[in-house]
């Protein structure tokens, strides 16, 4: 091997009558780290270099919107397949597979639906698409190939995610096809991904009528997740976030490492099953500092935040002593137990500030630790805070306020206040994410089997746990309350 600018090369080049002076400059001149760089930004066009700072997001733009109908989760719109189908997909950093439904055979309707007229859906058809190429069961993401039995499943390889809600899950086949994609520079350029998705021809439990009909975008660890596969083949580097704005809106983008004075703390990586888990060594409530070191996985397809005991009770009691209401009786159909009766004309001030620190002493404050409720002509507030017995969830309620930066190539959590906003499409999201008028919606949390997961063909089971339509709360538009039914 020879330096493009070597003594070599020099002699090479005279002897074929291509040299120039300026072929080839002084070593350590200006004009020589000149042409190497401009040398590098035509590799780097060629995306055969590290691809650095590029960001990337999805081509109908990078905006989310939460939903409240739909579990409170944060939605985007995706094209996948050539030509592109229309999805809107939930945002779920507590899985990896990401799945539509496709040649079904028991699916979510998206035809009659309270939705349906706000946002394109669709049902993937792999005969539209001149993209699309079949997973076989000898293929690298097909890691459980002793499910491909009998002759016809030989050239497919078969999924079944399973969630934590009562009989929620995902099952079909794997697939590539092309995810349309667009750089975040002022450019725009169009880029198409191949990526690997589930067919998801079987869904069941709340997919079926509450959250995700649409499909789920696994944001994960895992080789399988889109992030991954971006970052594997060189389209970004191994980190992307996601914003949570206070009026429902969001962000997402792939390749984003975030900004030098973003606060950060270490992802606590399992080597069998990563996850986006960090430790909480301290609990503030007020004036009340909690010595609580507990470890907690962040997951936007969770709802509202979960705790174990004792941190749970160490929180909500002193939560409890530092709030001047009378606590509300406690009511079945809503799931926070500490809640207060609050006049309409109360200073939502008075109610106790909250934050966690994180290992490494940075600070994370909450700025939604609690939801309003309106039920039975009274007005109560409640902590958004729910008990459980195996995991510990920092919830979309917590997240609000920040852009959280999920680096997986330094493996770290980054975090940093936003609002989220770009004018541009603030109206049309903001009427689409509040909408009162939805089917009721269904609270989500939780990882099944978070020790010890399930794995079918190579796709873990996912992070989504939901309430019955019984139990289920609706947000009103412009009023920051919530409608218990």
């Amino acid at each position: 091997m020879h330096h493009r600018f070597s003594e070599p090369m020099k002699r090479w080049s005279e002897g074929t009558n291509n040299y120039t002076a300026g072929d080839f400059p002084a070593k350590g001149s200006v004009e020589y780290y000149s042409q190497l760089a401009d040398h590098d930004k035509i590799f780097r066009g060629r995306r055969l270099s590290d691809s650095g700072d590029e960001r990337l997001t999805f081509s109908d733009g990078n905006s989310s919107f939460r939903i409240s109908s739909l579990g409170f989760l944060h939605y985007t719109t995706i094209s996948l397949g050539t030509p592109g189908q229309k999805f809107v997909v939930a945002l779920d950093t507590g899985s990896d597979l990401f799945w539509v439904p496709c040649d079904c055979s028991r699916c979510a309707s998206i035809d009659n639906t309270a939705y349906n007229s706000d946002f394109k859906l669709s049902i993937y058809n792999p005969t539209r698409s001149s993209t699309n190429q079949k997973i076989s069961c000898n293929h690298s993401m097909c890691t459980n190939r002793h499910q491909c039995l009998g002759s016809e499943l030989f050239n497919t390889c078969p999924y079944s995610v399973s969630y934590v809600s009562p009989q929620t899950s995902s099952s079909g086949i794997l697939m590539e096809d092309i995810l349309h994609l667009e750089t975040e520079d002022s450019d725009g350029e169009i880029v198409d991904a191949f990526v690997t998705f589930g067919c998801g021809q079987v869904q069941s439990g709340s997919f079926l009528d509450i959250a995700a009909p649409n499909g789920l975008f696994g944001l994960g660890f895992e080789k399988i997740s889109v992030p991954s596969i971006l970052s594997r083949e060189g389209y970004t580097a191994d980190s992307f976030s996601m914003c949570f704005g206070h009026d429902g809106t969001g962000r997402i983008s792939f390749g984003d490492k975030g900004s030098l004075d973003q606060e950060v703390t270490p992802f606590n990586v399992d080597s069998i099953h990563p996850t986006y888990n960090v430790t909480i060594t301290q609990l503030r409530v007020g004036s009340s500092i909690i010595d609580s070191s507990f470890t907690a996985l962040f997951d936007s397809g969770t709802s509202f935040t979960y705790l174990t005991d004792p941190h749970y009770k160490r929180l909500t009691q002193k939560f409890h002593t530092q709030t001047k209401d009378s606590r509300h009786p406690t009511e079945q159909r809503i799931p926070f137990e500490y809640c207060y009766d609050m006049s309409y004309d109360a200073n939502t001030s008075l109610i106790p500030s909250m934050s966690l620190t994180m290992k490494g002493e940075g600070q994370f404050f909450i700025y939604d630790p609690v939801i309003i409720i309106s039920t039975n002509h009274e007005v109560v507030y409640c902590l958004a805070v729910i008990r459980s017995a195996e995991w510990n969830i920092i919830g979309q309620n917590f997240m609000t306020g920040y852009r959280i930066v999920f680096d997986r190539e330094e493996l770290v959590l980054g975090w940093k206040k936003s609002d989220c906003y770009q004018i541009e499409d603030l109206t049309e999201l903001s009427s689409k994410s509040l909408n009162p008028n939805n089917v009721l919606p269904a609270v989500a949390a939780g990882l099944q089997d978070h020790h010890e997961r399930i794995r079918n063909t190579g796709v873990t089971s996912g992070g989504l746990t939901f309430y019955g339509k019984k139990n289920a709360t609706a947000l009103v538009p412009n009023e920051g309350k919530i409608v218990c039914d």
